[in-house]
């Protein structure tokens, strides 16, 4: 298997091969063997809610995710609830994303470094992880993907007013999905400084940012009510850090590398160096290149910038007058190199993916040191630029294969891709099992399916393992849950409000079997609420256990009463 050269004068099929080929990637066990854990859990039970009773929701909890919600809602409401509705947006969404990388990769430097890079981005575990997720992390990549490409061709001189409306657009459904997302907006700026855009192109992008900021602002600035939310992140620790140092490592060797070969240095031309080979470019009025392959002897191939009968390639000796020297990529009067065509910014791909993996890491440490904040899923969006970085790197590797053989070097992606697969094939099949996350909530309700007898009381420790029965009512027909005063919907909640100690203790009492659900040993944290402190004193001091199984994570346990229903 190489890659075709015919494959590789089309940016189209560039952008469309890593689509599909991520797409491919996550349809692999999309269903995870029919589980849903806590986090996709949430999105579920929310999608089902009716509009009204979601925004009645987001005045209290999860505003962060409104747009999310509403979009999963439109989606159940149209194709019903399933995993495969639940992850098939995450799945689609990082193949547009593979598609956007793949055309930045293109148009900055190659095609080989496109491919590579688009290829790249579905492999990475964290992507792989995400891929499958039934969570707005991945929309958010995707996003994230088409305001970089967007920014690119502006740089590359191809903006009109319409491309700077579609930038703020993506940014600010970006910001909508999660407003964390507006950590790309530095990374760009530093995109535009190192670049040196002209002073036009950056003031257009001012007024985008700003545009998009403001649209998030209020989000945000709402969001911060519910901050309690997030209390469960940790302080930032220094081994927290060894994760970015490596990724940031990574993609400074992707970034220095790529400088250094013809894979990097080529902006506008859309090849790497192993196309370039014995083909010459030149632009039309647009900008766009118009690439002749040149036959003919020994001493006009040279001219061309094919190898002659030494083997060695020379650059192309085109006559005429300077501005013609400029547009073919050679040295003007002043001796400096301009890019062909009208290109303006003319970035590198170290220019547009350092930055986009750096900012959002340190950006979100930097938010870390005052409110504990660092997830790595919330700054997903950044691993675009690790595979930019790859791609570059994957651009170096042609290069030098191409020296000793053109045709060797069309089946170096191949190679290398190949590679990858097998290498992270155990990771990508742990990542696709139950066991890749926390627990499992469908799991837990089929077995409450199978143990509950009619009559009987449940209780949920804590409180928001209620989402076992949020997800899956009919495991739960013909059972009481009586510790909940007030449903999920009505109380505008994600797990609903729970009656007082007492009255949770007298239901309780009043029980003559109890269905326990909560989380196994090694997952529940320490019951810290008076009202969990009483749900399991009175367990333990008036009924007897009787089953007892963990099931992914989660512990359904059977209790039976030692006194006569209704005793004290």
């Amino acid at each position: 298997m190489t890659c075709d050269p015919r494959v590789l004068r089309r940016p189209l099929l560039v952008g469309l091969i890593p689509a599909v080929w991520t797409v491919v990637l996550g349809l692999w066990g999309l269903s995870r063997q029919n589980s849903v854990w806590r986090d996709e859990a949430a999105t579920w039970q929310v999608a089902r809610r009716s509009t009204g009773d979601i925004v009645r929701m987001l005045e209290h909890v999860d505003v962060v995710h409104s747009l999310y919600y509403l979009c999963m809602h439109g989606l159940f409401a149209g194709f019903g609830p399933s995993t495969t509705v639940l992850r098939l947006p995450s799945v689609l969404a990082v193949a547009a994303a593979a598609a956007c990388v793949a055309l930045i990769g293109h148009r900055l430097t190659g095609a080989y470094v496109g491919l590579g890079a688009g290829l790249a981005l579905g492999l990475l575990p964290a992507v792989q992880f995400y891929l499958q997720e039934g969570r707005p992390y991945a929309l958010v990549a995707a996003g994230s993907a088409v305001s970089t490409l967007l920014l690119v061709n502006a740089l590359r001189g191809r903006a009109r007013k319409r491309t700077w409306a579609a930038y703020a657009c993506a940014v600010l459904v970006c910001g909508w999905l999660n407003w964390l997302a507006l950590l790309i907006l530095p990374a760009h700026l530093i995109t535009l400084l190192w670049s040196r855009a002209p002073r036009g192109v950056r003031v257009r992008w001012a007024v985008a940012a700003g545009a998009a900021t403001a649209g998030v602002l209020p989000l945000a600035l709402f969001s911060l009510d519910q901050s309690g939310q997030v209390s469960w992140v940790p302080p930032l620790t220094w081994h927290m850090m060894i994760g970015p140092a490596i990724l940031l490592a990574i993609g400074g060797l992707g970034g220095l590398l790529g400088r250094r070969t013809g894979t990097g240095t080529a902006p506008g031309t859309g090849m790497g160096a192993a196309e370039r080979t014995g083909v010459a470019g030149r632009t039309d009025r647009t900008g766009r290149a118009d690439r002749t392959d040149l036959a003919g002897p020994p001493d006009l191939a040279n001219r061309a910038g094919r190898p002659g009968p030494t083997g060695t390639v020379e650059p192309p000796d085109l006559a005429g007058p300077p501005d013609l020297a400029n547009r073919a990529g050679r040295p003007g009067s002043a001796g400096t190199v301009e890019p062909p065509g009208p290109v303006t910014g003319s970035p590198s791909v170290a220019a547009v993916g350092l930055p986009l993996l750096a900012v959002p890491q340190l950006g979100l440490i930097g938010l870390s040191l005052v409110k504990p904040l660092f997830v790595d899923r919330y700054i997903l969006f950044s691993l675009l630029g690790l595979a930019l970085l790859i791609g570059a790197l994957i651009g170096r590797a042609v290069d030098e294969v191409a020296r000793r053989s053109r045709p060797a070097a069309r089946c170096v992606l191949p190679v290398l891709v190949a590679v990858a697969l097998v290498a992270l094939l155990p990771q990508s099949l742990a990542k696709r099992s139950p066991a890749s996350r926390v627990d499992d909530v469908l799991a837990a309700a089929e077995r409450t399916r199978q143990l509950k007898h009619d009559g009987d009381g449940v209780l949920f420790i804590p409180a928001a393992r209620r989402d076992t029965w949020l997800v899956t009512p009919d495991a739960f027909t013909g059972t009481r849950d009586i510790a909940l005063a007030e449903t999920p919907e009505k109380s505008g909640t994600l797990k609903g409000v729970e009656a007082s100690p007492a009255r949770v203790r007298a239901a309780m009492l009043a029980q003559r079997r109890i269905l326990l659900v909560t989380d196994a040993t090694g997952v529940a944290r320490p019951t810290r609420g008076r009202r969990d402190r009483t749900k399991a004193e009175v367990l333990a001091t008036h009924f007897t256990l009787v089953s007892d199984e963990r099931i992914r994570g989660r512990r359904v346990a059977v209790y039976e009463h030692l006194a006569p229903a209704g005793g004290g």
